[in-house]
């Protein structure tokens, strides 16, 4: 089945660095359609003057393994010229919406770079407010190996992040679905009711969190007694 799977190419990289750009920066997210826990962002700058062998195994994160995706995390973070993440947590998230926390963390990623990019290949989105030169590509993290690369640092930084949050929030399965609206996720959540790094904005957590809300009133209170959960 692999075989049937598209590969990352070095196609684009290779078209920009014939026209003078030298540290190009690939960005791709992780956590946009979860029900709970940050949008993360990862920003990774291969090195320009040869590919190294491994970079064949690279592939969209959503098609390696986890045991495939730390691993090359691992190599990503070793032999890269530059990584960084941005995070931007689910309250944040529900202030300015999705979209917007997700270039908000791409942004993030971009400052972070201890070496700056002169140009950016992004999945499917573009920065309207960042200066540098850029270009958004659909499917980038299925054909473009920058792509490819960072979406594997955003999705192993935010199953970290998530495996943490089940051991802080225990009996929500976090390290199981890392927050995603997985049939196991959504019974725990009308049972146990959201968490504050649930996204009160997305219609699945919103649509549980009314249905316990108000529970009852305090005697003597005009003020509802909440069955949402804090951090």
């Amino acid at each position: 089945m692999r075989d049937t799977l598209q590969s990352p190419n070095s196609h684009q990289e290779d078209k920009l660095r014939s026209r003078g750009y030298e540290l190009i920066a690939g960005l791709d997210e992780a956590g946009r359609g979860a029900l709970a826990g940050p949008v993360v962002a990862g920003a990774v700058i291969l090195p320009c003057v040869s590919y190294p062998a491994w970079l064949k195994l690279v592939r969209d994160s959503k098609e390696l393994s986890p045991r495939k995706r730390e691993f090359l995390f691992d190599l990503i973070n070793r032999e890269a010229l530059a990584v960084s993440t941005g995070i931007v947590p689910s309250q944040v998230i529900d202030s300015i919406n999705i979209l917007q926390a997700t270039k908000l963390a791409m942004m993030q990623a971009v400052e972070k770079l201890p070496v700056k990019a002169n140009f950016l290949l992004i999945d499917r989105l573009t920065l309207p407010r960042c200066p540098i030169p850029q270009r958004g590509i659909t499917k980038g993290d299925k054909s473009c190996f920058s792509i490819a690369c960072a979406s594997i640092v955003a999705k192993v930084t935010r199953d970290h992040i998530m495996e943490e949050f089940d051991k802080i929030y225990p009996g929500y399965g976090f390290a199981k679905h890392k927050g995603y609206g997985t049939r196991e996720h959504i019974s725990y959540l009308q049972q146990l009711g959201p968490l504050s790094i649930h996204r009160l904005s997305f219609a699945p957590v919103r649509n549980v969190a009314a249905s316990r809300l108000p529970c009852h009133r305090e005697e003597g209170s005009g003020e509802a007694i909440s069955n949402v959960h804090e951090s």
